[in-house]
C-alpha cells in the first residue's frame, strides 16, 4: 500500500471538463490545482470520452458510438470474464485527454490523480445494453482491473517521478441498496475491492461517488481515499468515516456544488463544511483528522459547464482548500499537537 503524500487541504478536480480543445483542458487542469491536478476527460470533445464510454470502451462484443451509446455486437457474448485480456486499455478517442495529460506531466516530480469508471457503474451500463446481469458484472470486474493495469503501466512509463493517486469513479454505489440491484451487494462490494487492489501496489487508491450512498459498505471496499458530497446526510455515516480516519485513510470533500448557481466568495461553501465536521465530531471522529486528512474537489465533474464556470469552481475550489489548510493548523495549535 502506498503511503499518502499529500498536503492537508490540497485541492483537486474531479475529472471531466468542458473544452473542446484538449491542450486548453490540460492547461486548466494543471494551473488550477498544482498541488495534485486531475487528468480531464472530454465528453463535450467527443462523447466517447464519457464515463460510461470509457469503461465500455474496447471490450469484445461491445461497440461505442460516436454518440457514447453501447450497443452488443456479433451473434458472441462480450468478453469472456475469465480471459485475461478483455480488450480494456487506454488507446483511442476514449482517453485522449489521459493521453495529452500523461505527456505533458512526464517531467513532474508530485502528484498526479487519474480515474477510471468503476466496476458497478459498468457492469450497470452493461446490463442496461442488454448483457445477462452475471456476465456484466464479470465482465466489468475483469475489465476494470485491467484497464487499470494499463492505464497505471503508461503513467509510470510517462511520469515516472511523479507519485499516483488512482481513482475509481463509481457513480453506480447509489444504486446499491435498492431492491432491484441486479447481484448481491457482498458481490457488487467485492467487485469494488477487487478493482481497489489492481491499483493498490502503484498508487494511493480512491473511491469516488458524487451521490447519496451507504457509505459505510462503500468503505468496506478498502479505499485510502474516499470521495464524497458535502451533504448534511454525511454525518449519519460518522461512525464508518470515524474508523476510516482513525486508520489514516483521508476524505476528499466535494464542498463546491456543480449544480445551481454559485457566489463568488467561498463564504457559504465554508460554512457547510465547518457545520459538517462539527457534527461529525459531536458524533465522534477526532476533530484534527478530520482536517489534516482532508482533500477538497468540486461535487462532480466539469462537464456540464462552460470553460469559464469551469475556471471559476477550480478556483473555489483551491481557495476552500486553503481554508481548510489553514484551519488544520490553528485546531494543532489548539489541543497541543
Amino acid at each position: 500500500m502506498k503511503k499518502i503524500n499529500l498536503r492537508v487541504g490540497t485541492a483537486s478536480g474531479i475529472g471531466s471538463l468542458p473544452h473542446r480543445h484538449v491542450d486548453a483542458a490540460v492547461g486548466l487542469a494543471l494551473a488550477s490545482c498544482p498541488d495534485l491536478p486531475a487528468a480531464p476527460s472530454l465528453p463535450r470533445r467527443d462523447r466517447r470520452e464519457g464515463m460510461i464510454s470509457q469503461g465500455a470502451w474496447g471490450l469484445r462484443g461491445i461497440a461505442v458510438g460516436e454518440n457514447g451509446r453501447l450497443e452488443v455486437v456479433g451473434d458472441t457474448d462480450p468478453a469472456d470474464p475469465f480471459d485475461p485480456a478483455t480488450g480494456a486499455g487506454i488507446e483511442g478517442p476514449a482517453f485522449t485527454g489521459l493521453r495529452a495529460f500523461l505527456g505533458a506531466v512526464r517531467h513532474r516530480t508530485t502528484p498526479i490523480k487519474l480515474q477510471l469508471t468503476g466496476p458497478i457503474t459498468l457492469g450497470l451500463a452493461l446490463v442496461e445494453a442488454g448483457v445477462p446481469a452475471e456476465r456484466a458484472f464479470a465482465t466489468a470486474g475483469a475489465a476494470v482491473r485491467e484497464r487499470a493495469t494499463a492505464m497505471l503501466e503508461e503513467a509510470t512509463r510517462a511520469a515516472p517521478l511523479a507519485s499516483k493517486v488512482v481513482f475509481v469513479d463509481e457513480p453506480g454505489l447509489v444504486a446499491l441498496s435498492q431492491p432491484s440491484f441486479p447481484i448481491a451487494t457482498d458481490a457488487a462490494i467485492d467487485l469494488v475491492s477487487g478493482a481497489l487492489a489492481a491499483i493498490e501496489p502503484f498508487a494511493v487508491t480512491g473511491l469516488h461517488c458524487c451521490g447519496d450512498t451507504d457509505w459505510r459498505l462503500a468503505l468496506a471496499a478498502g479505499p485510502q481515499i474516499v470521495s464524497m458530497p458535502t451533504d448534511p446526510s454525511i454525518v449519519d455515516h460518522a461512525g464508518a468515516l470515524g474508523v476510516h480516519l482513525d486508520r489514516g485513510g483521508w476524505i476528499a470533500w466535494g464542498a463546491i456544488p456543480t449544480s445551481g448557481p454559485l457566489g463568488a466568495e467561498p463564504g457559504m461553501l465554508w460554512r457547510t463544511l465547518s457545520e459538517t465536521w462539527c457534527e461529525l465530531v459531536q458524533r465522534g471522529c477526532d476533530a484534527l483528522r478530520l482536517r489534516e486528512q482532508a482533500l477538497v474537489t468540486p461535487e462532480c465533474g466539469l462537464s456540464g459547464h462552460d470553460p469559464v464556470q469551469a475556471e471559476s469552481i477550480l478556483a473555489l475550489t483551491v481557495e476552500l482548500a486553503e481554508r481548510v489548510r489553514r484551519q488544520s493548523f490553528g485546531v494543532r495549535l489548539a489541543v497541543g499537537a
